[in-house]
């Protein structure tokens, strides 16, 4: 179990609780006042004096200790701040001095351990190799969050690098964090990388959290913990300060609870003006480059797209991803969703029926090796007072090897040394071949990817003129095998991740007492139309349940039968008559 701040614990007697933290408390006896609750519900509360911001990161805390850190143990939270009670006090004050500095203003908000913040906390990505003096800097995301009121309320476990580190890792697992469980099973798995993020929403730790994704890291947990998931398009929020593995592919999104809390965080971190800390914020991500379609002005208030009749007069291409090969609950659980689709108003167009064709995203390794080469020593470069301070992959290689006790003990690093492998030399490499991949070229490679959204997405909505794509996220949570690692079956993620596009994922359904999501998908800053769906289907299913953080929630017709022993007989002693 990994050790939560002591100083938290210490600032947390200066202030007044709304509950008191009881270590090993059953979920039924520990305060749940709160839970559920909206930034908006939240806000109002605020105002109205009923609550305070110093209250509300207690409970959390309190719920922490309690839940998280003890009892059942999810350990989605790797870091709490120790400044998180004196930041809500600080927004207490303002907001009795009538300033108020948005819809996050006092909200605690949890952080993916790759996030840097300039504060008392480490910033590692699950790895000592990163532990030991914190960021110098905030991230651009985290300045936002404090210019924007909220309270950093700590930070959350991850698939260590963001599980680009082995072919076998098991999503949820860092050297430094351990592993995190499913809130609504604890050995199903919480999902990759962004695995804490998405547990401590489901299960109530905070209000809002922010997780990353390059290919599926923020909606795959999103799927599995019934929240929602939010991958902005690549460049509409700021990677600065953020530990990498593509430039190309990578973006901070939110978890939260409902789309309209979402969207509530996306308004605060969204990058509307160019951050010289990244240079995709004054750009278009990959699949339009080229196109002539250029960076547009984006909405002051992603709010107002937000529409509980959204799908009413909706058009959606519908696309299966590999669903029909999961067990029959799981797709009966889909087919449900896009019949709800259609009650709801909205035209459903069979993509799959229909022939259409995504084109691959077969560039897609080989511009992540890459790029993570090259992103990641750009980063060490950032860090002091830490092993990896200054140095390379292959260094990082290195201190793996030389700490394998504690960094690999379950699976290797085979990612790192191919990514280690490839040929970044010379004036020109991004046109060096590359003999894992045939002779490839990493400009190849960004070519194919690009080609994967304008032949992928935008040719489907081009084509069959809909609004977005729809299609099943993942599967729900499998059994955590730290021997045989993940078991994934499908996921729809790839057809986003690749050219750069977004994705929401809203809680979709349950099968047999586990979480899972529908995705809907869209072209390059498409997040109004999306957030317009997403908020429709949202309202017309209502298909989140609150986590019961069963240890194992499939045992009810595992027993089998009752057995009897046999008993000697009773010894014969002669005396018994026989027949003749």
């Amino acid at each position: 179990m990994r050790r939560i701040l002591v100083a938290v614990l210490a600032a947390a007697l200066l202030f007044p609780s709304t509950a008191t933290a009881q270590t090993g408390a059953s979920t039924s006896a520990f305060g749940t006042n709160h839970n559920e609750e909206t930034v908006a519900q939240l806000q109002a509360e605020m105002a109205a004096g009923t609550l305070t911001s110093v209250q509300l990161t207690q409970y959390y805390i309190d719920r922490i200790m309690a839940l998280d850190q003890n009892g059942p143990n999810v350990n989605s939270v790797i870091e709490l701040n120790p400044d998180a009670l004196r930041m809500a006090q600080n927004a207490d004050e303002m907001r009795a001095k009538g300033k108020v500095l948005g819809p996050l203003h006092g909200i605690p908000v949890l952080l993916k351990d790759n996030i840097d913040t300039g504060d008392k906390m480490q910033t590692a990505a699950g790895s000592f190799a990163l532990v030991g003096k914190p960021a110098q800097d905030d991230s651009t995301v985290a300045a936002k969050l404090r210019a924007g009121g909220a309270v950093i309320l700590g930070k959350t476990n991850l698939s260590e690098w963001a599980n680009f580190r082995s072919f076998y890792s098991t999503s949820g697992w860092s050297g430094r964090g351990g592993l995190t469980g499913n809130p609504y099973s604890l050995d199903r798995n919480a999902c990759g990388s962004s695995s804490g993020s998405a547990a401590a929403v489901a299960a109530n730790f905070t209000a809002v959290s922010l997780g990353s994704e390059t290919d599926g890291s923020i909606v795959c947990p999103g799927n599995v913990n019934a929240v929602v998931g939010l991958k902005p398009t690549i460049g509409l929020v700021s990677r600065g300060g953020v530990v990498p593995i593509s430039h190309t592919q990578d973006t901070v999104g939110p978890h939260a609870r409902t789309v309209a809390d979402a969207v509530a965080i996306l308004n605060v971190i969204v990058s509307r003006t160019p951050d010289s800390r990244d240079a995709a914020t004054s750009g278009v991500p990959l699949g339009w480059q080229g196109t002539g379609r250029t960076r547009p002005s984006l909405p002051a208030d992603y709010s107002a797209f937000l529409d509980a009749n959204g799908l009413r007069g909706a058009k959606l291409g519908v696309t299966r991803q590999g669903i029909d090969a999961a067990p029959p609950q799981v797709v009966a659980a889909f087919d449900n969703a896009i019949a709800q689709i259609r009650a709801a108003g909205a035209t459903v167009v069979d993509l799959d029926g229909a022939g259409f064709k995504f084109a691959p995203a077969d560039g897609e390794f080989l511009v992540l090796l890459y790029d993570f080469k090259l992103d990641v020593q750009k980063y060490f470069a950032t860090r002091v007072g830490v092993p990896m301070a200054n140095k390379t992959l292959a260094d990082a290689i290195a201190f793996n090897s030389a700490h394998a006790s504690s960094e690999m003990p379950y699976f290797f690093q085979e990612i790192f040394e191919l990514a280690q492998s490839m040929d970044t030399s010379g004036t020109n490499p991004g046109d060096n071949p590359q003999p894992f991949f045939g002779g490839l070229t990493y400009n190849q490679a960004l070519a194919i990817d690009h080609d994967a959204g304008a032949k992928g997405i935008d040719a489907a909505m081009s084509q069959f003129g809909i609004d977005a794509v729809v299609a099943p996220t993942d599967s729900p949570g499998w059994t955590t095998d730290l021997i045989l690692s993940d078991h994934f079956i499908f996921a729809s993620s790839t057809l986003s991740a690749a050219p750069g596009y977004p994705i929401i994922q809203v809680p979709a359904a349950n099968v047999l007492g586990m979480p899972m999501g529908i995705s809907f998908l869209g072209t390059a800053f498409s997040e109004p139309t999306l957030i317009k769906i997403a908020s429709g289907f949202e309202a017309a299913v209502h298909a989140r349940t609150q986590p019961t953080f069963t240890g194992n929630i499939t045992t009810a017709n595992t027993a089998g039968t009752t057995l009897k022993p046999p008993k000697l007989p009773k010894k014969d002693d002669g005396r018994r008559q026989h027949r003749m």
